[in-house]
């Protein structure tokens, strides 16, 4: 249970992180394209073509610090390029709509036409995005604290803890100590791709016209 909260505090920041530079950058890439749109898209090619552990691991010994802080910053900067990607894509559809037009002939201006009439409708994409990078996060949080490049001891991580069981293979102790924060692990990747399914049908603006 302690575990749970390490886990659940840093996908909770990481998802957040995320969703500011993935939203923000995807939606200046997505509605105004031209040079703006290929800046991003190479940012974005440069980020996607460092595997994520890899990255982690160097954010935290270019910060020459270990913890739950590091942790944070750096699994989000890991996964705002999935929520850009996904943002510019629907833009890049959605802008085109008559009903998008119809707001520029009203006088509004990009700010509000984004605001109030592109974002709204991305709300499922997002939902499903963030709720399985919450997943991803949690998962790497874990593998960064079984590598030790994480949260420290005595901090309490399901990683830590299967790190312990992984050393003491072949004592009466390491049987749980690996099963059970496993199994923790996997009912809470579980738990929030199912969640992001249900949010995504709960709130998408296409699903309540139907």
């Amino acid at each position: 249970m302690y575990g749970a909260r390490i886990s659940l505090s840093i996908g909770l920041v990481s998802v957040l992180v995320s969703l500011v530079l993935g939203v923000g950058l995807g939606a200046l890439a997505g509605y105004f394209g031209g040079w703006v749109d290929t800046l991003i898209m190479w940012l974005m090619s440069v980020v996607w073509s460092i595997p994520g552990i890899m990255l982690v691991i160097a954010i935290s010994l270019a910060l020459q610090s270990r913890g739950v802080f590091v942790a944070f910053i750096a699994v989000g900067l890991t996964m705002w390029v999935d929520v850009a990607r996904v943002v510019r894509g629907e833009i890049l559809s959605i802008k085109e709509k008559v009903y998008i037009e119809a707001a520029r002939a009203y006088g509004l201006n990009n700010r509000q036409i984004i605001w109030g009439h592109v974002l709204p409708n991305l709300a499922g994409s997002l939902i499903v995005i963030a709720t399985a990078n919450f997943a991803s996060a949690i998962l790497l949080e874990a593998g960064l604290s079984f590598l030790g490049l994480s949260v420290q001891p005595p901090t309490p991580s399901w990683g830590i803890m299967i790190y312990e069981g992984y050393h003491a293979i072949g004592t009466q102790n390491s049987w749980h100590l690996v099963v059970f924060p496993a199994l923790a692990i996997s009912l809470m990747v579980l738990s929030f791709n199912l969640l992001g399914n249900g949010l995504r049908d709960a709130f998408d603006p296409k699903t309540l016209i139907k």
